[in-house]
């Protein structure tokens, strides 16, 4: 974690924890996104006394000086908020929206057993299922929508109004010949 004036520096954790997701380690990602966070702040009523600024805004930095260790400062002027959100919806939940199609790849903690996140497009909602039976971090063995298997992961948006189902399964990528892929 980047360090300013010997404390933390948001914007370059945020980087720090996608860099980490990127590398596929997500138990380290969001270990690094907890630490960063404000909850992580002011999780106790000693914590938010230091911490003096809101325990729901992402602080610019969190100072480590004398007169005001672990106190936040810069918070409502930062964008490491639109950092963290991307850090955690886009490099950990896996979330991203590419155009007119939707990309599910997740990187968590083996401990995580899944999640669910629900996405409104359009006229469609989009109820994504994680599933992760092997306890891994990365890698999408199966991607479904509707039931149906989705060439490459990749999602399809449908404007049609209606809720659509996109299953996704972690696990070792497999092949087109059903093997283990990368």
């Amino acid at each position: 974690m980047q360090l300013k004036n010997g404390g933390q520096y948001t914007h370059a954790a945020m980087w720090l924890a996608m860099a980490t997701a990127r590398a596929g380690v997500g138990g380290r990602a969001v270990e690094l996104l907890r630490l960063a966070g404000p909850v992580g702040h002011s999780r106790d009523a000693a914590a938010a006394t230091r911490y003096r600024v809101e325990p729901y805004v992402a602080a610019g930095d969190v100072y480590q000086l004398p007169d005001g260790t672990a106190r936040g400062g810069w918070t409502w002027y930062t964008c490491a908020a639109g950092w963290m959100y991307r850090a955690w919806l886009e490099e950990v939940l896996g979330i991203r929206v590419r155009g007119d199609r939707l990309c599910v790849a997740p990187v968590i903690p083996a401990d995580w057993p899944g999640f669910g996140v629900r996405l409104r497009r359009g006229s469609a909602l989009y109820e994504v299922v994680v599933e992760n039976p092997d306890g891994v971090q990365s890698g999408v063995a199966l991607v479904q929508l509707d039931g149906r298997s989705m060439e490459g992961g990749v999602v399809p948006y449908l404007d049609d109004g209606a809720k659509q189902v996109v299953r996704v399964r972690m696990g070792a990528i497999l092949a087109a010949d059903g093997e283990p892929g990368r």
